[in-house]
């Protein structure tokens, strides 16, 4: 019997996925629960298992391609009697504010708009709790779709989401459409005229042209909406002489106690985790009318990878000792290099912690991460007469 193995929900906000690598090929025999296929998402980049054992019989999407999720992706030749367990898709821990994966000088994760750049077919409204006696519809009798953070700005802004077409893939309702149906007018997609289509660039022959993933394509729109907001830019030195030598004394022992480096990076962290509690105004997000303070310190800490900066977050990281935060870190700095990030790995950052010094720099601006109100890089450490 022939099994349809199809695309998952990996996330509230994501809508679509890519097929990165097909890691079992048509004829190749296959057992449950064994890695079928990498997907990339906005998100995080999870290995799909299998949920029977069986032969693969056919590819359905190619590798690179872009599709909604619940499309079919491949068909597996079941054993037969086997009962096919449904892959629970991972949880995130807590409703956030966004990504990271995130994602890119950002600490990824913070719930915004789904990049509407996939296509634009068939997929299903977010899965969210019945909190309503009816369910809204947008006014040809469809059901809305919305995120539950889009939800939640049409509340405050007293705005009925059934009165809105939404603007966003498949008809999806975006905060923009809510914001501009508020003011007066109506939804993006009716109120605006489209703007003239630009012109597709295309490689030269002496160029090569590099397919996007969806990672660097939400990259680009995070950054991009980050970079628009006002910002203020401080330069501080500071003589860390004492900090160089208590690691001269320690990182011999810590590394045969514990079997990775000490680096300055976990000292920087409990610095900033513990300044933060006397600063809760730097730990917080815009709420438009109002600013959310956070009672916790979720530290995000860019890392470096070959999909792009990726943004792990260090959860509760003020209760941490600096051993403690050196092992959390090293943990997910590997697992962002290896691309083993998992969704709640990448979720609930409050504060984003970078360190461009490790590359040499003296003085560099990083971006805010969308939705946090600040950030800290750390510089190269100098000698000095």
């Amino acid at each position: 019997m022939a099994y349809t193995l199809k695309m998952p929900e990996v996330g509230e906000t994501v809508t679509e996925g890519t097929i990165e690598k097909w890691l079992k090929q048509p004829g190749d025999k296959v057992e449950k629960y064994e890695p079928i296929v990498e997907i990339n998402t906005d998100k995080v980049n999870v290995e799909l298992p299998s949920p029977v054992t069986g032969t693969v019989v056919e590819h359905l999407v190619k590798e690179g391609e872009t599709v909604p999720i619940h499309s079919p992706l491949a068909t597996i030749d079941e054993v037969a009697g086997e009962v096919p367990d449904e892959i629970a898709p991972p949880q995130p821990t807590e409703a956030t504010a966004a990504p990271t994966e995130i994602a890119a000088g950002s600490a990824e994760p913070q719930p915004a708009a789904v990049s509407a750049s996939g296509p634009q077919s068939s997929a299903p409204p977010v899965r969210e709790p019945v909190t309503a006696a009816r369910p809204q519809t947008n006014g040809h009798g469809e059901p809305n779709r919305a995120t539950p953070r889009v939800r939640k700005v049409a509340a405050e802004l007293g705005v009925d989401l059934a009165q809105i077409s939404g603007s966003g893939p498949n008809g999806r309702i975006v905060e923009d459409d809510v914001r501009a149906f508020a003011k007066g007018g109506v939804a993006t997609a009716v109120a605006e005229k489209p703007a003239a289509p630009r012109a597709p660039v295309k490689a030269g022959t002496d160029e090569e042209a590099v397919a996007l993933t969806a990672i660097r394509k939400t990259i680009a729109q995070r950054m991009t909406q980050s970079a628009a907001v006002p910002v203020a830019w401080l330069v501080i030195e500071c003589d860390v002489t004492e900090l160089v030598k208590l690691r001269q004394s320690k990182k011999e022992a810590f590394k045969a106690r514990h079997g990775v480096d000490l680096t300055y990076l976990p000292f920087a962290a409990h610095a900033v985790s513990q300044a933060l509690l006397d600063h809760p105004y730097l730990n917080a997000s815009w709420g438009e009318d109002k600013i959310i303070l956070k009672k916790r310190v979720n530290l995000g800490i860019a890392v470096a990878s070959e999909r792009g900066l990726m943004v792990p977050v260090v959860p509760n990281a003020d209760r941490m000792s600096v051993s403690g935060l050196a092992l959390s870190m090293t943990e997910l700095g590997e697992k962002a290099r290896s691309n083993k990030l998992a969704l709640e790995d990448v979720q609930g950052g409050t504060f984003t912690l970078d360190n461009t010094g490790a590359f040499g720099s003296i003085v560099s601006q990083p971006i805010i991460n969308l939705g946090q109100s600040a950030i800290i890089t750390f510089e190269v450490i100098q000698k000095r007469p």
